[in-house]
């Protein structure tokens, strides 16, 4: 099959034939139909998150079940699925608390147990899949519980992203923040992720939610999702901005991008008493710095967020359901279609950051 494959990073994909495995006991081999291009990829791909190499990467992807080894009790062939990164066991002392995300045996599901690989070359070198997954190919291996069945009625290029960008950043409102009805909002970034939080916030009910970004392009958007004002990060200090509309700071600060700047952006938005939410991932090994007196003396806090703190067996499924109802956009964040022979341009124009999702469609 075909593949985009990361030999070194920094570098980019190259497109290529590999083999895959057929599935044993608890996996499921899946035809992949779509899979958008994310952030995360993009940070693997420049050498500012660890992944081992050579890798096939993608993760927000969406396809069909061709087949299903032993011990799979939820899925079988035909059933249409989207995948996730936070896999899990289900028993251990995170997944019983309800925190699938922080699964504590998540990695070692992402390979098989006794060691052989799931992807190959035709030569018989092993390849890795990003977070279990590799979505960038015409099919997938993965555990179950990486996977999710979902309605036969959502078309799997919108469906696609759900698996990350969507339940990122709806869930860091519903979930993760928890973010309350009449509630003031401030959204720092505005891609994927950032607009998703947006419309989350106007789901769980907030009165005011000011986008911040410094695309004018990406603040408009932000208006279609439900932001009720817009603050451009290019004309000047956007924490001021945003205190004065708001007379005094916001219940809730997100920051989606991932810098350092902007996750003190978010702490210093907020109102004495509350919390700033990283839902960005900073580069491996960057340092945040924060006024201490501030966060003990105005009771502020930071807290990161991943993946929105969801459980994504349940949250995935709810999400199709309000698609489906008209009630959650993901038509207006497919910016673009492309082939997998265009993936390394689809991330060009991800570095340009003036557009929304580009994904891949697999024939």
């Amino acid at each position: 099959m075909k593949a985009a494959v990361l030999e070194t990073s920094p570098g980019e994909l190259v497109i290529d034939e590999i083999s895959i495995a057929k599935p044993v006991a608890g996996e499921v081999l899946i035809q992949t139909l779509a899979s958008g291009l994310c952030h995360s990829d993009l940070h693997v791909m420049e050498g500012l998150l660890p992944n081992a190499l050579p890798a096939v990467l993608g993760h927000e992807a969406a396809g069909v079940v061709q087949a299903v080894g032993e011990d799979v009790p939820d899925l079988k062939p035909g059933d249409r699925v989207v995948s996730c990164l936070t896999m899990f066991c289900g028993v251990c002392a995170e997944c019983a608390a309800g925190r699938t995300y922080l699964c504590a045996k998540r990695r070692s599901l992402a390979s098989r147990s006794d060691g052989s690989p799931r992807l190959s070359r035709g030569d018989g070198e092993p390849l890795h899949a990003l977070a279990g997954l590799g979505g960038f190919a015409e099919e997938m291996l993965v555990h179950h519980n990486a996977v999710v069945k979902v309605p036969d009625d959502l078309p799997l290029v919108q469906g696609s992203l759900l698996g990350c960008g969507v339940l990122t950043g709806v869930g860091s409102a519903l979930r993760g923040a928890k973010v309350e009805p009449g509630s003031t909002v401030a959204v720092i970034g505005c891609g994927g992720i950032g607009l998703n939080i947006v419309q989350g916030a106007q789901l769980a009910g907030a009165a005011r939610i000011i986008a911040v970004d410094l695309h004018d392009s990406k603040l408009e958007l932000a208006k279609t999702f439900g932001a009720t004002d817009v603050v451009s990060a290019s004309g000047g200090d956007p924490v001021v901005a945003v205190k004065e509309l708001t007379k005094g700071g916001v219940d809730y600060a997100f920051e989606a991008i991932g810098l350092t700047a902007t996750a003190q952006q978010a702490f210093e938005m907020i109102k004495p008493g509350r919390t700033a939410y990283l839902v960005g991932v900073p580069p491996i090994g960057a340092q945040i710095e924060l006024h201490g007196a501030m966060m003990t003396l105005q009771a502020k806090g930071l807290q990161g967020l991943f993946m929105g703190m969801s459980r994504f067996k349940e949250d995935i499924p709810m999400m199709a359901d309000l698609y489906l109802q008209g009630r959650l956009k993901l038509d207006e964040l497919v910016a673009a279609t492309i082939t997998l022979d265009q993936v390394n341009e689809g991330y060009e124009v991800m570095r340009k950051g003036t557009e929304a999702r580009s994904v891949i469609v697999f024939d």
